[in-house]
């Protein structure tokens, strides 16, 4: 097994949004939910993307979440899921996240997404993207298949530390040798966890933090089309690192110095 691992914050690190809010149009043409269900997804969003995810915003979005998909029939969220992931998820993953997901690895790295959002949206995503493992907040479900409005695991702050923890200790991973994106304070227990933690695109807080820690600031905005790219980058990472990495040590490089003029 792979004595080393990157883990990856999935929204506004991996994808330009909110993995879950990503999919509200798809589950009101589903039935799920209504029109103005839909608006306010929308306005929440906006705000999560603009204002980041302090914890009291990280907890409205859960007690919204809750409240929104309570009863939904779980086999038609899975449904809806797989039917629109590539036309959702496609436009918005970072080029730059997909290119260090391959270079990981290259490198013979696992790649580890760890999420606040819920599995049966998360898990689908890491599979598009090669992840080797997901770690993702769970909702209740009742006997009858529908979610009951509760969270049973919540994969947030210091929980996403312990899940971190937990999966080394499980596959055998040297923390000190991990590395480890997010862009919100939230995520700073997990990045703490790591020997290379880095910010990527990180709101006020994280990136004062990262300042203060001399951690490597990036910044992603470049979505790219992600089926036609998935296969290119992975095989010229490989390539470039069995060749002495010149390519790779180039990415980390330019990534630094667009971070530096950000």
């Amino acid at each position: 097994m792979p004595a080393a691992a990157a883990f990856f914050d999935l929204d506004k690190t991996i994808i330009a949004k909110s993995s879950t809010f990503a999919f509200s149009r798809p589950f009101a043409a589903g039935g799920l939910i209504s029109r103005s269900a839909v608006l306010r997804s929308a306005y929440t969003q906006f705000v999560y993307l603009v204002g980041g995810a302090d914890h009291d915003q990280m907890e409205k979005m859960r007690q919204f979440m809750s409240q929104l998909v309570e009863g939904w029939d779980v086999a038609t969220v899975r449904e809806i899921v797989a039917g629109t992931l590539h036309e959702i998820v496609d436009p918005i993953v970072y080029a730059e996240a997909v290119e260090l997901i391959a270079l990981h690895h290259a490198a013979g790295r696992d790649v580890v997404i760890v999420s606040a959002s819920g599995a049966d949206v998360v898990e689908p995503i890491g599979e598009l993207l090669g992840a080797d493992h997901v770690v993702a907040s769970r909702l209740e479900v009742g006997e009858d298949g529908r979610y009951t409005g509760e969270i049973a695991y919540y994969a947030y702050a210091e929980e996403k530390a312990a899940a971190v923890r937990a999966l080394a200790e499980e596959r055998g991973y040297d923390l000190s040798a991990c590395y480890a994106y997010s862009d919100s304070v939230t995520d700073l227990p997990m990045l703490e966890e790591v020997g290379h933690p880095s910010a990527v695109n990180p709101d006020r807080e994280l990136r004062k933090a990262a300042k203060e820690r001399d951690w490597p600031v990036l910044r992603f905005d470049v979505p790219v089309a992600l089926k036609p790219q998935v296969k290119g980058p992975a095989i010229t990472a490989a390539a470039v690192l069995s060749a002495g990495g010149v390519a790779a040590a180039g990415l980390w490089w330019g990534l630094r110095r667009r971070s530096a003029g950000s």
